[in-house]
Formats: C-alpha cells, sequence, structure tokens
C-alpha cells in the first residue's frame, strides 16, 4: 500500500492524498491551495491521472479539501464521490459559490488589469466554471458514519465523526483480508471538544498509520468558557467608541457558531441591543441545510430547539441578500455587527466592508478563523501597516483581535490527547495540514512517544505496508 502526499504538506491548505492498494487508486480529498505562494498548483496539471482514479473519498466541504474537485472532473474523473448526507447537501452550495466568486473575480481583475496595462501573475479566466461545477454533482455518494464501504475485494472505508463541522468525517481505511486488515486513519480536520453545533471528534485505540491535521500543534486556544466574555468585551469597546464590529466569517460553521454566541449574548442582555447583518447569501443557505440536520446537531443545541429557542436567530439579526443590501449597510450611522465571507479576506463582500472600516480606529476588525499564509487576513493579522484591497492602498488603523478559541481545529493538547488514545503497537504518524514550523515543533512533542513521526513533502510517496 503506497499513499503520495499532493497537498497540505507543511502548509494549512491543498488537502489531497493519493492511496494505491491491491490495484486500486483513489484520492482522499481533492482541496483547493489557498496559500498565495502555491496557488499556481491550482492551475498545474493534477499530479494523477484524473481518469486513472477510481474514486474520491471526501472528509468535509471546506475548499481546501473539495474546491478542486470540478478541475479534477473536467481533466476526466468520472467515478464516485463518497461523503457523509450533511456534505452531500452542502457541498453544492459550496462548489457552485467557488466558482461563481471565480468567474467574478476573473472578469474584475481583466478590467483591472486592462486599465492598468499589466498582465497578472495568473490567468484572467476563472479556474473553473459553475456549469463545470455542477458536473460534479451527478457523481455524489451518501454514506452514512459507520457504514463499511466496499472499494474493491480487500479495500474498504468507514467514515467516523470528525467534529470538525456538521457532517465532517474522517477515514478509517481498512486493506487486507477480513481480520489481518491494516488500518490507516485519514483525520480529515479535527475539531475541538465540547463545541456548541457539533460532536465530540472520534477516538481510536489502533491503527497502522495516521495521516493527521495539525494546524494549531504549537499552540492552545482559549478556554471555550472565555470565548463569550472576549466577544462580549470586543463588542462592548467597539460600541463605547463608536465603530463596527467586522467579522471576516467562514459560511460553513463559524457563522453559525457566532450567531450561535450572540444569540447567547443578546439572551443574557451582556451587549446591547445592535443590528447585526449576516452579509453571507452562502452562509444563509448553509444555516438552511444545518437546520434540515438537526439530529447531527450535539446535545446542547438540541435542547434549544426543544426549548424553542432558535440558535441562530435573535433581535436585531438581518438576513443581507442582495448586492443593494449590503451596500447600503456602510451608509447606516452608529455601530453594528457586520459578518461577510470570505473568511480569510480573499474575496466575496468581506472586501467592500474592509475598506470601509480598516481605516477607522473606533472599528474593530475581528478575526475568528485561521488566516493562511499570503492571504489578505494574514496580513491584516500579522500587523502590516498598509493592505492593498481591491486594487487600491489603504492604512490600517482599526483594532486588529482574533479570537482562537472559535476555531474548527483542535489545538495542541487536545491533538496530544487523541493521540493518546492509540495503544501498543503505536501507528506511524504522518503530520499534514500544519505551516512547516508548525509541524517541526509537533513533531518534536509526538517523538516523545511515537517511533515514527514523519513531515512529508508534497508529493512524496511512502509504502505503508
Amino acid at each position: 500500500m503506497k499513499v503520495t502526499f499532493l497537498g497540505a504538506c507543511q502548509q494549512v491548505t491543498g488537502s489531497a492524498f493519493f492511496l494505491e492498494s491491491y490495484g486500486r487508486r483513489i484520492l482522499i480529498d481533492c482541496g483547493l491551495f489557498q496559500e498565495r505562494p502555491f496557488l499556481e498548483r491550482n492551475w498545474n496539471p493534477f499530479p494523477v491521472e484524473p481518469d486513472s482514479l477510481e474514486a474520491i473519498v471526501l472528509t468535509h466541504v471546506h475548499l481546501d479539501h473539495c474546491g478542486l474537485l470540478p478541475k479534477v472532473v473536467r481533466e476526466g474523473f468520472s467515478g464516485p464521490i463518497y461523503m457523509t448526507p450533511v456534505t452531500a447537501d452542502l457541498l453544492p452550495i459550496v462548489l457552485l459559490d467557488s466558482a461563481h466568486l471565480q468567474e467574478e473575480d476573473a472578469a474584475y481583475k481583466r478590467k483591472r488589469h486592462a486599465r492598468e496595462g499589466r498582465q497578472g501573475p495568473y490567468p484572467e479566466i476563472p479556474l473553473y466554471t459553475q456549469e463545470e461545477a455542477r458536473q460534479v454533482l451527478p457523481l455524489i455518494r451518501r454514506v452514512s458514519y459507520e457504514e463499511e464501504i466496499k472499494l474493491g475485494p480487500n479495500l474498504s472505508f468507514i467514515f467516523h465523526d470528525a467534529g470538525h463541522i456538521l457532517g465532517s468525517a474522517m477515514v478509517e481505511i481498512l486493506a487486507g483480508r477480513k481480520g489481518k486488515e491494516k488500518r490507516i486513519i485519514f483525520t480529515g480536520d479535527i475539531g475541538q471538544k465540547n463545541k456548541p453545533l457539533v460532536e465530540d471528534p472520534s477516538t481510536f485505540e489502533r491503527a497502522d498509520a495516521v495521516i493527521m491535521e495539525a494546524t494549531y500543534g504549537d499552540r492552545n486556544h482559549e478556554d471555550p468558557e472565555d470565548i463569550v466574555t472576549l466577544l462580549a468585551r470586543i463588542i462592548n469597546e467597539t460600541v463605547e467608541a463608536g465603530g463596527n464590529i467586522v467579522i471576516p466569517t467562514f459560511a460553513i460553521e463559524r457563522a453559525q457558531e457566532v450567531l450561535f454566541y450572540l444569540n447567547q449574548l443578546t439572551r443574557e442582555k451582556r451587549i446591547p441591543p445592535l443590528l447585526c447583518f449576516l452579509d453571507s447569501p452562502m452562509a444563509l443557505e448553509v444555516t438552511q441545510v444545518f437546520e434540515k440536520h438537526r439530529e447531527s446537531f450535539d446535545e446542547e443545541t438540541k435542547v434549544l430547539y426543544r426549548q424553542n429557542q432558535h440558535p441562530f436567530h435573535f433581535p436585531g439579526l438581518k438576513m443581507v441578500r442582495s448586492i443593494e443590501e449590503s451596500k447600503a449597510i456602510n451608509h447606516l450611522r452608529g455601530s453594528c455587527i457586520i459578518m461577510a465571507g470570505s473568511g480569510m479576506c480573499t474575496g466575496g463582500r468581506i472586501k467592500h466592508h474592509l475598506v470601509h472600516n480598516i481605516t477607522r480606529p473606533e472599528s474593530t476588525i475581528l478575526f475568528v478563523g485561521y488566516q493562511a499564509q499570503g492571504t489578505l487576513g494574514r496580513q491584516i493579522l500579522d500587523g502590516q501597516p498598509e493592505v492593498r484591497i481591491l486594487g487600491q492602498i489603504y492604512p490600517v488603523k482599526a483594532r486588529i483581535t482574533q479570537i482562537q478559541g472559535f476555531s474548527a481545529h483542535a489545538d495542541r493538547d487536545f491533538l496530544l490527547d487523541w493521540l493518546a488514545c492509540f495503544k501498543e503497537p503505536l501507528p506511524q504518524i504522518f503530520l499534514v495540514h500544519g505551516e512547516k514550523e508548525v509541524l517541526e515543533n509537533f513533531a518534536q512533542t509526538c517523538s516523545q512517544k511515537f517511533p515514527s513521526v514523519k513531515i512529508p513533502d508534497y508529493q512524496a510517496t511512502f509504502e505503508l505496508d
């Protein structure tokens, strides 16, 4: 059995792992590269001939795990794409939105570059179109957690709840004769414990190899109980200063989790009555899918529904759909909360809200998720005095802050607790989904217990037998 690492190698995004076993050729995830130094990989021919792949197994719908599916289908893949039922309902929303943004971005860059008389570093065409994204949808196959799916006579997989976002999964690969299988765990993204909305991540007692994410392998998050206190303080201080709270928001899970906490703060009257704009049509669609799958929520959220308390709605919340409504937000006087995508500020409506707030010392830009290297969000968070937004340079004068506890990724301590569940003989560990320094830090910690910890290079191949 061989695995080739086609992404998320000493970087966070671009999840893709090519598995060859018993003559079968399988891809685990097919993600978009989002860090600026690696964007060219999205445009290169896929490293494995897509028409040679027999199946794709998808862990969840974040773009860095699914965002290259339309490209791979266009290049010849026609097999089944396995995913959980929640993921199957979310995938059309995510891929069509991604394609729309790429079409929009390509058109904008063509106009801007023509006006400026220059050529950009990447083709002024979309990576894929909405029609190409639709070609993925007939290939979707729904698989429940804990259901074993045969990929061949000696190869199968099982989904386990990853506790990352609703519908996210870890993939357990079983290769070999029954009772003597090799077990390979692809963690996808590992969630945190005790988070609202989602169940706790699954754990395992045995495996032969684990391909494990370690995005936050060098740090711990705030105590979950402190998230509400931090959020309340940031909102109240910004309102007192007379500014807006601008939150770059990932449409899946993060938007709903922030709404969950804003609901709580509003009910408990820990923040003043405020208008809160969810300026993301995609987030609105995702929220509807979440409500369709109430059986997938954790017990805390189910209790709210049983008490007729909607976890995502509260007085003052405004759902923004049209561009005209979005533009009107920036003409309002007084403080408000603005949640808009994209979560790393790489596109979408958040850029326009940044233009109107980033130069205002009284406003706050609040980050509630990971910001990949090279993204606009990372530049702002790293303290750059000026940033380029929509082709113009703006001085950064707004208050910049982050609440890491919102992250849907496990922190260092929980990653170590997760690994501690394995019994002898201990598996090989391959660390992915992390910046190089972070992975090296975590590998050093892991090596105290695990005899084999590796940090794969891009396109490296390992024998797992």
